[in-house]
């Protein structure tokens, strides 16, 4: 058989960190639909993740709800904090398994298109002025994500650098305190910049 898109090792992880749904009184007669019950909803959203399928183009079936339903739920749990939290807490569980290699940390950027506009969107200088955004990433030696920034994609690479970094969260290793600064930060010619060198400098010194 298949695996399912949520198994049970996922699902024990988020679902402590979705927000609690608001306790209403149906009306007997006119009760109305049932709520969208949360796996369900977090399966359609991994399913459009995994294939690119547009959401408009995702049917409502046994496993999950309509693609609209899962993209406003999907923005609903953005606000809330869940997907960060989800992230803080996987990170914390290679932390402790010693599993994050804080001896450098890489840093760079990518552009999206974002053709509804919106917030964190701009002209792209690398698609005729189209609109996008871009995601910034920090990662650690071997490839895991630390953090992320979304911002508009005519923001310059090196304006990222220091809220990337203090956007890595602090995590609990094997022992001693738990640990948020890498040895090193690495980036391309983008991030050439000494008075950020000397800004990162000064932060390693104060964790120190």
């Amino acid at each position: 058989m298949p695996e399912p898109l949520v198994s049970n090792g996922l699902w024990e992880r988020i679902e402590p960190l979705l927000p609690k749904p608001k306790v209403r009184n149906r009306h007997r007669q006119y009760a109305g639909r049932k709520p969208c019950e949360p796996r369900r909803v977090l399966a359609g959203i991994i399913f459009v993740l995994r294939t690119g399928v547009p959401w408009e183009h995702l049917p409502a079936t046994s496993d999950w709800p309509s693609g609209h339903t899962c993209l406003r739920w999907l923005g609903r749990w953005q606000r809330a904090g869940v997907w960060k939290g989800l992230l803080v807490q996987l990170l914390s569980e290679l932390a402790r398994k010693g599993k994050i290699d804080w001896r450098r940390a890489i840093v760079d950027s990518a552009s999206v298109r974002a053709p509804h506009g919106g917030r964190n969107t701009g002209p792209s200088p690398v698609d005729r002025r189209k609109c996008g955004s871009k995601h910034h990433l920090i990662v650690e030696a071997k490839g895991t994500p630390l953090a992320m920034v979304l911002t508009a994609a005519n923001r310059n690479d090196i304006t990222q650098l220091l809220r990337l970094v203090d956007a890595i969260p602090a995590l609990p290793g094997r022992s001693g305190r738990p640990r948020k600064r890498p040895d090193r930060v690495q980036g391309d010619r983008g991030y050439d910049s000494e008075p950020h060198r000397k800004a990162l400098k000064k932060r390693e010194s104060n964790h120190c």
